[in-house]
Formats: structure tokens, sequence, C-alpha cells
């Protein structure tokens, strides 16, 4: 028995299957239930902003007053999505058509890889991989959310499809230039790249230990910048232009039906959750609480469940926020988007990189 034990134990302890249970873990029990939580929160609360009483008729076979105030319906879209008849239409790229859906979730899903849920705790870290170059890291698998929506467009044999991936790719790859730019304050504050270096460079304080230095204080400008910029990024109102549905029908994915449309539809839930991740493990000090560290003799198990009890709470204010922004503001023309970005953003977001080298060098 104590061989099975040592052996189980040896094998938990590989970095390898410590990396696979992390990627579970994190994905199909934080990420996927959270986005796919989102799907019914956004119709729920549409319906409360415009007075009506939202999804609520789903129910079961064979108990039909038990409709769970509409939860049944998460449920009901998955099964009407694996269901529903998958087309590929007359003239498409079959290949391409097929494909395309994917970049963007995949993107979506990758930049949960880089992010830290709690502190570590001996050799063993809350996050699935630390690499040095994290943000940029971040930019690079973001940007290829740009090719699933410009194939999409490209390969559906539609001119609607083919103006919204225009659309899509043209707001997508001016908007990354603003989350670049706007994080250049954060790189200068913390002097690193590195996502763990970032987060841990929240945890210290002015004054004592009266203020933290997190993002949100150190690089204000920054994080409205940055939020506005990874709103549309991810195309959601009232950058949502590509989608049009009063003007181009409903954009890129015009012709996707069945898992191919899911696909898209989840990918842009699971892109609500990591730009919420993103704005609290950047400008919110990550799983740090302030003051924690005073209550020296806290156990640590205590410490490590109160750290990703803060980081999921403020997660999912970011994901309600994002959602209360869709449904309170008008929608954008696609040249007020633009404009948006290159004559009000990107000055802006350059005069806050002189800022911040000013006090650097003056700091100094």
């Amino acid at each position: 028995m104590n061989e099975i034990i040592n052996i189980a134990i040896n094998i938990l302890l590989d970095p390898f299957i410590q990396t696979i249970l992390k990627i579970v873990v994190i994905i199909f029990m934080f990420v996927m239930p959270l986005a796919t939580v989102l799907t019914l929160m956004e119709r729920k609360w549409s319906a409360m902003i415009q007075d009506r009483v939202g999804p609520n008729r789903a129910n079961l076979p064979f108990a039909d007053n038990f409709r769970g105030r509409g939860a049944l319906h998460i449920a009901a879209d998955a099964l009407k999505s694996i269901f529903k008849e998958d087309f590929i239409p007359r003239g498409a790229d079959r290949f391409l058509f097929t494909i395309a859906p994917y970049f963007g979730f995949a993107a979506a899903l990758s930049v949960f890889a880089i992010v830290p849920f709690a502190a570590p705790i001996g050799d063993f870290t809350f996050q699935i991989t630390d690499v040095k170059p994290g943000l940029l890291y971040i930019f690079a698998i973001t940007s290829l959310g740009v090719y699933g929506s410009v194939l999409a467009g490209a390969s559906s044999n539609s001119k609607f499809a083919l103006l919204g991936g225009t659309r899509a790719s043209a707001q997508m790859l001016s908007y990354e230039v603003f989350i670049g730019i706007s994080l250049l304050g954060i790189f200068m504050v913390y002097e690193s790249t590195q996502i763990s270096v970032i987060v841990d460079g929240q945890n210290t304080y002015w004054f004592g230990n009266l203020i933290p230095k997190w993002g949100i204080f150190t690089q204000p400008v920054a994080f409205v910048l940055f939020f506005v910029a990874m709103i549309a990024e991810t195309k959601r109102a009232p950058f949502d232009a590509p989608e049009g549905e009063s003007e181009i029908v409903a954009g890129y994915f015009l012709e996707y039906s069945g898992m191919r449309f899911g696909a898209f539809m989840l990918a842009e839930y699971i892109a609500i959750v990591g730009v919420s991740v993103l704005m609290v493990t950047l400008f919110l000090g990550g799983y740090h609480i302030p003051w924690l560290h005073l209550w020296e003799s806290a156990p640590q198990a205590l410490v490590t469940i109160l750290q990703i009890l803060k980081f999921t709470l403020l997660s999912v204010f970011f994901c309600w926020l994002q959602l209360q922004i869709r449904w309170t503001i008008p929608k954008f023309r696609f040249d007020q988007t633009m404009a948006l970005g290159w004559k009000k953003m990107l000055p802006v977001a350059m005069a806050n990189v002189l800022v911040t080298a000013i006090i650097i060098l003056l700091a100094n």
C-alpha cells in the first residue's frame, strides 16, 4: 500500500503531470464553466435592463413545471449546437471554412496559460507556465484571433461575411497597437514583461504599508485605455461593427451553423473571461490581497483560498461590467470606432508613456 502511495506521489510531482492537471483545472473548472454561465447572464442582464423576463421556457420533458429560472437554456443551447445541421455554403473554401472558428477559440484559451491564480507553495505554482516575455506572448497569441475572423469572412463565399471579416481585421489589428502602447507604462514601472514579476511588483507599497502599488494606481490612464482596447479587440458592443446585424446581417460568421457557430460564440465569452483575468492580473494586484502580509500567522492554506477567492470575485466583476457596457452604451459606427482609436486613444497612450518615462527619470 505504501509503495502505491509513493508511486502516486511521484507521479503527481512530475512537472509534466502537474502541467496537465493545471490545464484541466483552470480550463474545465474555471474558464469553461464561467464562460458558459456568461451566455445565460448576458441574456438575463439584457432582459433586466429592457424590463423583460428573459429566457425561461426551457424545461425538462418529465417535469414541465421545472424551468430553473432559465438555467436549463445553457443545456438547450449546447444540444441545439450539437444536433443542428452543419452545412458549408456552395462555393466556399471547405478547408478554411472548417478551421476558421478554432483560431479565435484557441487564442482565447491560450491567454490563461501564463496567468497566476495564487501565490506559489514551495515549488508548486498556480500557473501553467511562467515565460519571461509574458505579455509579449499574450500579444502574439491574441493576434491569432484575427486570422479566424478574416478566414471565416473570406472563405464563406458571401459578400456580407467578407465585409464583416474586413471590418474585423481592420479593427482588431488597429486596437492591438493601442493595447501594446497602453501597457508600455506597465513594463516601465515594474521593469519586466514577465507576469509573475509584474504581479509581485504590485505587492509593494507606498508610504510604508499604506497604499499598494497596483497598476490602477501607478498607471490609471493605461487602465482605461487597456480596458477599452480589449473590449474593441474582442468585438463586443459598442465595438461590434464586424458583426453589424443591422448593416451586414451577421458579419463574418453569417454562413456558420451548428458547432462551428457555437465555437465562435463560446470563444467570445471565453475572451470576456480573458479580458477580466488580465485586468485583475495587470491592474488590481493579481492574486495579492492588500495588507494580508501583515497577518504573519495566517495558515498557508487559508491564504491560498483567500487569494483564489479574491482573484475570482474581481474577475467575475469585470465580466459583469462588460455585460453592463454592452447593454447601456449605444453602438458605434465603424468610422467612429476607428477614429476613437487612431485620433483619441493613440495620442493619449503616447502621452501616457512619455509622462511615465519623465516621472521614472525624475524619481531615479
